[in-house]
């Protein structure tokens, strides 16, 4: 076997694997004979068919077929002997002639992780508290979430709810399949293009109005991109929030046994600072490994890039799947995902390495600390920890978030630190 190697970018490699014909013709015959043995032929009695036979009608079948298993033996013995680690699947090309035959393999490898500059690193970390404010506006959300509608015979105002018909046309052309019917417009969530809800204010249940807005410039499909639409619209009702009030039954419904409104703020203001704390060290976490890959340059295999792409996609084509659409009318284009597919196979790279470099190992003590934590958010808490360690490989997750945890104290340790007061809604919002 001769084997050469040609180097066409940063990662890419050209792999040039040439094998002698004797290898080929060492496989031709037992093959050749084991299929005389068993082949049915048209003419012949089986197990009797002529081995010139045979060879006419299977030599071109068997020989691609022994080429095939040549490569792929083959192919992991040259990467051995190069000391290549390719970085996915190779594309072959074989290349017959007369005294063998020859095969290139094209592919990426690996990168070099070195862990220059992050000694160097600068991080910012944000620090914030839940204030009182917090918790009522919390409180309200929690409100909403139970809040029942009452039809009023007024004009409609902002924050209420209005159900209507309504028909959309562009150039002349209906674009929403005919017309929606009782459709409900919440005034004010921002569920419609710019535009259409303030366009509703002031109608009352049994009015028409047509309008023209403008759809975003970035809107999914691209026929209605930055056009300027006409709408018809008719009011069926119009309906206000009633929220409920914060009372015994209220508060128990949310877990606070005691039926206390001092109790449920308590409940409210335990879980809001568990939730902060959280997110703080999760934005800590990506603030130390983004200022890590900013500073050690990691350059990433394309096909690495593909599949973390493949991975981002997941969840929209679970949902295009779920609403039987087709995925292309969600209009994702790959530069969409791919600096943060980048990143992401990056800074696997960069953990890896830091993992190897240093011999980090799982902290099993903040493993459990960690489960215990999340089982507050659970009703028995005590259940919530026994289902994790029943089952070690429901700890897979947890051991991971730990482990980036190691490796963030190890990347904060070297960095310099700066702080940064910030209010609830900028962490949880981030």
């Amino acid at each position: 076997m001769q084997v050469s190697v040609e180097q066409t970018s940063e990662l890419g490699r050209k792999m040039t694997v040439t094998l002698p014909e004797s290898l080929v013709q060492a496989q031709m015959t037992p093959r050749l004979q084991k299929i005389a043995k068993e082949a049915r032929i048209d003419g012949f009695r089986r197990g009797k068919v002529p081995l010139t036979v045979v060879t006419k009608m299977y030599s071109a079948q068997v020989r691609d077929e022994i080429v095939s298993d040549l490569i792929q033996s083959s192919y992991f013995d040259a990467l051995k002997e190069q000391d290549l680690n390719p970085a996915g699947y190779p594309h072959i090309e074989v290349l017959n002639n007369t005294e063998g035959f020859s095969y290139i393999a094209a592919f990426e490898v690996y990168p070099v992780i070195t862990l220059d500059g992050v000694d160097s690193l600068a991080v910012t970390q944000q620090v914030a508290t839940v204030e009182e404010s917090d918790v009522d506006d919390m409180i309200t959300k929690l409100r909403k979430q139970r809040q029942t509608w009452e039809i009023v015979e007024r004009a409609a105002e902002e924050k209420d709810r209005v159900t209507i018909d309504f028909s959309g046309s562009l150039e002349g052309e209906n674009f929403t399949n005919g017309k929606a019917e009782n459709h409900p417009v919440e005034l004010g969530a921002g569920n419609m293009i710019p535009g259409f809800e303030e366009n509703l204010i002031g109608l009352k249940a049994g009015d028409s109005k047509n309008f023209t807005v403008t759809f975003p410039e970035d809107y999914p499909n691209e026929k209605l991109a930055g056009k300027a639409a006409d709408f018809e619209v008719e009011v069926k009702q119009v309906e206000v929030a009633i929220l409920p009030e914060i009372d015994e039954e209220f508060v128990k419904a949310y877990g606070t046994e005691s039926g206390t409104v001092d109790g449920f703020r308590n409940d409210v203001k335990e879980n809001m600072t568990r939730e902060l704390n959280n997110k703080l060290k999760a934005n800590l976490k990506m603030a130390a490994l983004t200022a890590a890959y900013e500073k050690v340059g990691v350059s990433v295999p394309n096909t690495l890039i593909d599949d973390e792409i493949e991975e981002l996609l997941k969840p929209y084509k679970d949902m295009a799947k779920k609403n039987k659409m087709d995925l292309s009318a969600l209009q994702l284009p790959r530069e969409m995902f791919e600096a943060e597919a980048k990143k992401r196979v990056a800074l696997g790279f960069i953990v890896g390495e830091i993992i190897h470099e240093n011999e980090l190992k799982v902290d099993e003590d903040r493993v459990r600390a960690r489960v215990e934590d999340m089982s507050k958010s659970y009703e028995n808490p005590a259940q919530i920890l026994e289902w994790y360690y029943k089952d070690e490989s429901r700890l897979k997750d947890v051991r991971q978030m730990t482990m980036e945890e190691q490796v963030t104290d190890w990347l904060l340790a070297k960095a310099i630190v700066t702080t940064e007061n910030v209010d609830f809604n900028t962490v949880m919002n981030a």
